[in-house]
């Protein structure tokens, strides 16, 4: 059961500001049993209605995105497109705010991760949790079954303090190959290529922890229930 104002439920949801609830209320779009509420009452989220209808999502978000090339993983409108205008508007007024578990770079397409969940963030992006993840890399050109050895002893990256962790690389044919990685650092896949002699010409992510892409399509979403902290605590150790 949660609890709160009618004001703050507005506001918490996305449909308005806490101020502009009064108007809402005044016009008789927020009832409990078929009566119209106040924007002091203080209402269950599961059982107020909005204009009719139930509080979407009451119990928080959680989101499967199939980014597409092009669109970067930030809130800020000066960026460009933004996986964030690939979701209803509504979404990005709630309170707490919706975040991508980690990023892609702008050209790299694939599964990512959405919720306004802050534990499970953390949870997913976090070092030390080493969460896999599973991408298809197109290089360019042949590749050498070296790198299969090089990739599994742990590549060093420029910069870097300590070489990466033990890597799955298996190639699909000449110039494609499926990398399964338990990290997350700064552009790693296409780094670690990089450090082996290849560049990378398209990456797109498939896996992450145990969820997968599926059959998404580009900009097309999933939403999920939020996973109980004892299961992906547990899928994630």
């Amino acid at each position: 059961m949660t609890i709160m104002r009618v004001d703050q439920l507005l506001s918490r949801y996305g449909y308005c500001s806490r101020r502009e609830a009064r108007i809402w209320c005044n016009n008789d779009r927020v009832t409990l049993n078929g009566e119209a509420q106040k924007f002091s009452d203080k209402v269950d989220v599961h059982d107020v209605r909005v204009d009719g209808e139930a509080i979407e999502h009451p119990d928080g978000l959680f989101v499967l995105l199939h980014k597409p090339v092009g669109y970067v993983c930030s809130h800020d409108n000066g960026e460009g497109e933004r996986i964030y205008d690939l979701l209803p508007p509504q979404w990005l007024q709630r309170e707490p705010r919706l975040n991508s578990v980690g990023r892609l770079d702008k050209d790299t397409s694939g599964l990512l991760i959405l919720t306004d969940q802050s534990e499970l963030v953390h949870r997913l992006t976090s070092p030390k949790h080493h969460v896999n993840k599973r991408y298809i890399a197109t290089v360019d050109h042949a590749l050498q079954r070296e790198i299969i050895d090089a990739f599994a002893s742990g590549i060093v990256l420029r910069s870097e303090p300590k070489p990466c962790l033990p890597a799955s690389l298996q190639i699909l044919d000449e110039t494609t190959a499926a990398v399964e990685i338990a990290e997350g650092k700064y552009h790693q896949v296409r780094r670690m290529f990089a450090a082996c002699g290849y560049q990378v010409q398209t990456l797109h992510r498939t896996q992450v922890g145990p969820w997968y892409l599926g059959d998404l399509t580009e900009g097309e979403f999933l939403v999920l229930p939020v996973p109980a902290a004892e299961v992906w605590q547990q899928r994630t150790a």
